[in-house]
C-alpha cells in the first residue's frame, strides 16, 4: 500500500512532456483541473480523459504507475460514489434498508469518481515528470508578482518543495519501521479497528522521531551553507521558454475552447 504512493515521486524518461518547462506543465495541470470543475457534461470529461491520454503517451510514463497511484484513495473514491448514490434525490430504482437508490445518484457517482480518477492522474503526471527542484523554480517564477505585497514567494516555494521530496522518504521510512515491528511478531492486520489503531502506536512513535531529525539535519545544512532566503540567488539552470512550450500553450487553449463549447454550446445545440 506503501509503494503505491506515487506522489513526490519521479520517474525519468526522455520525452516531450519531460523537456516541457515545468512552469508550462504547472499552468497546463493548473487549467487542466480547473476544466474538470467547471462543468459536468459527459462530453466535458471525455475530451479531459482523451487530452490526459495524449499526454500520459506523449510522457512514456507507464499506465501500470499511473494506476498503482489509485490504490491510496480508492477508499475516499468509494465513499464519495456511496455518499452520492445513497443521498441523491430522483427517481427511484430500489431501496436498500432506509436509503434510496436513483437514477440520478448513479449518474452523479459515476461523475464524481471519473472526476476524482483523472484529477488523481493529472496531479501525478505533474509530479512523474517534473524533478522537485524543477518544480520549486517554476513555483517561485508563477509566484513572482506576489512579491510587490511582500509575500515570502521563495519561502513557500521551498516548502513545498520539501514536503515533495519528504513524501517517498517518509514512505520509504514507514516501510521499513512496520518490516521491523512485524519481525519482533507485530499484527497490524487482525482485530478490530480500535486494536489496529493501536498497533499503529510503535510505528507512528519511530517515524516521528526519524521525521523530526531528519528535518533538523536539512535545517542545519541548510544554516551551515548560509542559507538566507532567496534574495540575490541564482539558478543553474534558468527556466527559459522554448517553442515546445509555445506549442503547448497554443494546444491548451484550443483544449479550453473544446471544453466550453462541449460543456455550455454543445447542450444548447442539443436540446
Amino acid at each position: 500500500m506503501l509503494r503505491d504512493i506515487t506522489l513526490g515521486q519521479y520517474y525519468q524518461a526522455d520525452s516531450v512532456i519531460h523537456r516541457l518547462d515545468p512552469r508550462t506543465k504547472l499552468i497546463m495541470t493548473f487549467v487542466y483541473l480547473i476544466s474538470l470543475f467547471i462543468f459536468t457534461d459527459p462530453y466535458v470529461y471525455a475530451a479531459g480523459l482523451l487530452f490526459l491520454v495524449i499526454a500520459l503517451a506523449m510522457s512514456r510514463v507507464p499506465i501500470k504507475f499511473m494506476i498503482k497511484g489509485l490504490k491510496p484513495v480508492w477508499l475516499i473514491i468509494l465513499l464519495t460514489s456511496l455518499m452520492n448514490i445513497m443521498f441523491t434525490d430522483g427517481e427511484p430504482l430500489f431501496q436498500l434498508w432506509r436509503f434510496k437508490v436513483t437514477a440520478e445518484g448513479l449518474q452523479r457517482a459515476g461523475f464524481m469518481a471519473g472526476r476524482l480518477i483523472l484529477l488523481v492522474f493529472g496531479s501525478n503526471l505533474m509530479t512523474l515528470t517534473t524533478t522537485p527542484t524543477r518544480l520549486t523554480n517554476a513555483l517561485e517564477a508563477l509566484m513572482k508578482p506576489l512579491k510587490f505585497i511582500h509575500f515570502p514567494v521563495h519561502e513557500i516555494a521551498m516548502m513545498m518543495s520539501i514536503a515533495l521530496r519528504f513524501i517517498p522518504l517518509l514512505v520509504d521510512e514507514t516501510d521499513k519501521i512496520m518490516k521491523a515491528q512485524l519481525a519482533r511478531g507485530a499484527d497490524f492486520e487482525s482485530g478490530n479497528l480500535l486494536k489496529r489503531t493501536k498497533a499503529m502506536v510503535p510505528v507512528l512513535v519511530p517515524l516521528f522521531i526519524s521525521a523530526f531529525r531528519r528535518a533538523n539535519d536539512l535545517a542545519m545544512a541548510m544554516e551551515a551553507r548560509c542559507y538566507h532566503g532567496g534574495e540575490g540567488r541564482t539558478q543553474m539552470k534558468p527556466l527559459k521558454y522554448k517553442g515546445r512550450d509555445y506549442i503547448t500553450f497554443l494546444l491548451l487553449v484550443i483544449y479550453l475552447a473544446l471544453v466550453v463549447f462541449l460543456g455550455h454550446f454543445l447542450p444548447g445545440i442539443l436540446g
